[in-house]
């Protein structure tokens, strides 16, 4: 089926006709039918429109469309009905002492490329290092090293964060710090803006600011593990805020107009 077909199949799914549709996607009524139906030519033929980048952009974010299914990869018109067979409800392997009780995994800078392969495999796992802590309960944990500089402000490279493991994709809450495992990407710590709901995406944003860590996004399909950040560790002593100098600066100040008056007095 070409991609005009499937274009009408989408305008006939939401009940809609050529300009009610177009004015969805932001185009004139005009190309839409120059798309699905294709112009008059002068021999009596019609020639349809293929459609541009653009236009293929607004019809996938407007009706939540899985691509695939534009270019005829899949059957699924809608990306909330595509499965994430990738992710699963629990950690493929997890470590346990010799009391039973699970142990927190720690994934050093070092072991970050094999992670990505040895995640699942459960005589990997026991030979990373591994300790429990009784405080941290109610879930699986995994501790990971930050590697690199995109979360400075935040998180430096050297410091170790703790991650609860995240049962569901859904339940990814926008503006928390997310550590994700994924194919393409390797293993990263970002601020996350979830929008699997809506386009099967996340959207990974740095803290650093300076230019060089820009915001992207990753399909639900590429993802191995999501672990929440809920505890670090770090070498980094934050500096005093500006508000404390200055009430130090003001707390000085009073001390010293009190002693010249007890002075006076």
């Amino acid at each position: 089926m070409d991609i005009s077909k499937k274009i009408a199949e989408i305008r006939d799914f939401h009940k809609l006709n050529n300009l009610s549709f177009s004015k969805r996607i932001g185009v004139t009524g005009t190309t839409v039918d120059s798309i699905v139906n294709g112009r008059p030519q002068p021999d009596g033929t019609r020639k349809k429109t293929k459609p541009g980048y653009d236009v293929l952009t607004s019809i996938i974010n407007e009706f939540n469309i899985n691509p695939d299914y534009l270019f005829g990869k899949s059957d699924i018109m809608l990306y909330e009905d595509v499965p994430n067979s990738n992710y699963s409800g629990t950690p493929k392997v997890v470590a346990t002492n010799s009391s039973g009780d699970e142990n927190i995994v720690f994934v050093p800078t070092q072991a970050r490329a094999g992670y990505l392969n040895g995640y699942g495999d459960s005589e990997y796992i026991q030979n990373l290092p591994s300790f429990h802590m009784p405080h941290l309960r109610h879930g699986s944990f995994r501790c990971f090293e930050v590697q690199g500089n995109s979360m400075v402000r935040t998180f430096f490279d050297g410091d170790l964060v703790f991650g609860q493991y995240v049962e569901d994709l859904y339940d990814i809450k926008d503006g928390r710090v997310y550590i994700i495992v994924s194919k393409n990407d390797g293993i990263v710590l970002k601020r996350v803006i979830n929008r699997i709901q809506e386009r099967g995406k996340l959207i990974l944003k740095s803290d650093n600011k300076n230019g060089n860590y820009p915001t992207y996004t990753i399909n639900a399909d590429e993802i191995m593990e999501v672990w929440y950040v809920t505890m670090y560790a770090s070498k980094q002593m934050p500096e005093p805020v500006d508000i404390y100098d200055r009430l130090h600066d003001l707390e000085t100040q009073i001390a010293l107009l009190q002693e010249q008056a007890n002075l006076k007095n």
